[in-house]
């Protein structure tokens, strides 16, 4: 048993911590565009969460991510979680790598993408590695509350890595996706019939001047498209297509800092472009706070939009974000790998300021 004063300590500092939380929220709550945030879940059949990923349906917003004892722990599965009546319902397992008696893998990085016709998909990697690991779909047509047997993507195809899939005006499906078998390196899958088959492009980069994975996919006034992602090299990364997506221009530094940690980004209805990322270029757990929003009117030049968590004793990670029918956007993101939480935001509210030189505005 504790001693009476290790008792008083550890109530002082568990409250110490609540008060803190409670601050840095109420700081957030004063920015312009922030609406609401909460946690997904309080409690889970699981100590360890990553790579949530988010989808508005029918029946409103479902969110998935991985748990399990810990990254890589053969206990790994994939969890579902529905917002409705103003709740979050409790995490439903969906999806496991179990193959026999004997053999279980993890599974990893779920994304959720609903195209305009046909199921619900579930994309998500299974295998003891991101340099083995290969791909996975599984499909709903009751928005999510019950789901297709899994079937396993064919050799090469991995489907969308990390962040969402687009569909472009021919219909076409456009998955961003990496692989880590051959240094690091960025392609994209085309679907020209609903998901059925892929092909794949050749990588952008060649893993050496820019290691990168994980991307985004934005689109343009001009009909270009433009990728963005994690790399190692201290940066977000960006790249060009000038023909949908086909083909794309050599890899660039966007001057936004990355401690090699996942992003995401979207493209709102008004044009804009959204990143929500880590403004840190410190390597590591210790780079993955702040946890920022930022936006483009060109996908060139980025201004500072929200903070979204800012602790230094935590890390806040793999972010995923939507805009939803009503002009809202949603972001779900890893917290400290113990929950994900969700933030809303009004992007017609945001006040904006440029972000000049890789550094965030005061």
């Amino acid at each position: 048993m504790l001693p009476s004063r290790s008792i008083g300590w550890l109530l002082s500092a568990l409250l110490s911590l609540g008060v803190a939380e409670q601050l840095r929220a109420a700081d957030l709550a004063k920015q312009p565009g922030f609406v609401s945030s909460e946690f997904i879940y309080e409690s889970a059949p699981f100590p360890s969460c990553h790579a949530s990923t988010l989808v508005e349906t029918g029946d409103g917003l479902l969110a998935a991510w991985f748990g399990g004892t810990y990254e890589r722990h053969p206990d790994v599965a994939i969890y579902t979680s529905r917002f409705k009546d103003g709740r979050w319902s409790a995490p439903v397992e969906v999806a496991n790598g179990v193959e026999s008696a004997e053999v279980r893998y993890p599974t990893w990085n779920p994304v959720l993408f609903q195209p305009k016709s046909g199921p619900l998909c579930l994309y998500y990697k299974a295998g003891p590695s991101p340099s083995t690991w290969w791909g996975m779909r599984m499909t709903s047509t009751d928005d999510g509350r019950t789901w297709s047997k899994p079937e396993r993507l064919p050799d090469g195809i991995f489907g969308p890595i990390k962040n969402k899939p687009v569909q472009l005006a021919s219909g076409d499906l456009l998955a961003p996706t990496s692989s880590e078998h051959d240094g690091w390196r960025v392609h994209f899958e085309r679907s020209t019939d609903g998901g059925q088959t892929w092909t794949a492009t050749e990588p952008v980069n060649d893993g050496e001047e820019f290691a990168a994975i994980q991307p985004s996919i934005l689109f343009h006034q001009d009909g270009r498209l433009q990728a963005v992602g994690r790399t190692k090299e201290d940066g977000v990364f960006t790249t060009w297509s000038d023909d949908n997506g086909k083909t794309w221009n050599p890899m660039e530094a966007t001057g936004l800092p990355n401690p090699n940690s996942g992003t995401d980004a979207v493209t709102l209805a008004d044009g804009r472009q959204l990143l929500v990322y880590n403004h840190n270029s410190v390597k590591g757990d210790a780079g993955r706070t702040p946890l920022n929003v930022a936006v483009s009117e060109d996908g060139k030049r980025w201004s500072a939009a929200l903070v979204l968590e800012d602790d230094a004793t935590r890390h806040f990670s793999y972010p995923a974000v939507i805009q939803t029918a009503d002009g809202k956007v949603h972001i779900s993101y890893t917290w400290n790998r113990e929950r994900i939480k969700h933030v809303v935001v009004d992007p017609a509210k945001l006040a904006v300021a440029p972000i000049v030189n890789g550094e965030w505005p005061k």
